[in-house]
């Protein structure tokens, strides 16, 4: 199942060239043509999921099974310090493409980079109520 009017159902297709680092029937894994470091990768699936909450629970598990198996590729040839997987959903989250994708970016000290948050201070009583939404109980 594709969209017509997704651009990474054209990449993972074949239909628009790309650097392949990888294909099999459900996925291509491609160089970012916009790299946040040397190496940056994506995973494509071949049919449509417009983000996490669409891609069913099987392809999920394949998607991290290939991630790790590219990670380790990666980071063999390339020789980089460290390893991000990234994964956003929704324009808040930063996603920009909506066709379920995951970044695959290798890391290299000094590389520049800044990946992370700022980290909040929530009291225990916060995080007690938000366990309870969260969890219902």
């Amino acid at each position: 199942m594709r969209e017509e009017s997704c651009i990474f159902c054209k990449i993972a297709a074949g239909e628009i060239p790309s650097k392949t680092l990888y294909e099999d029937e459900e996925f291509r894994v491609i160089l970012d043509l916009g790299p946040a470091t040397k190496g940056h990768a994506l995973i494509l699936p071949k049919d449509h999921y417009r983000d996490l909450f669409e891609l069913p629970d099987e392809k999920a598990a394949k998607v991290m099974v290939l991630a790790k198996k590219m990670a380790a590729q990666m980071r063999e040839k390339l020789h980089c310090d460290g390893f991000n997987l990234m994964q956003n959903n929704e324009e808040a989250a930063g996603q920009t493409v909506f066709h379920f994708h995951m970044h695959l970016i290798p890391r290299y000290n000094d590389d520049g980079q800044t990946i992370g948050w700022k980290p909040g201070k929530p009291g225990d009583a916060e995080l007690e109520e938000i366990r309870k939404e969260v969890t219902g109980k």
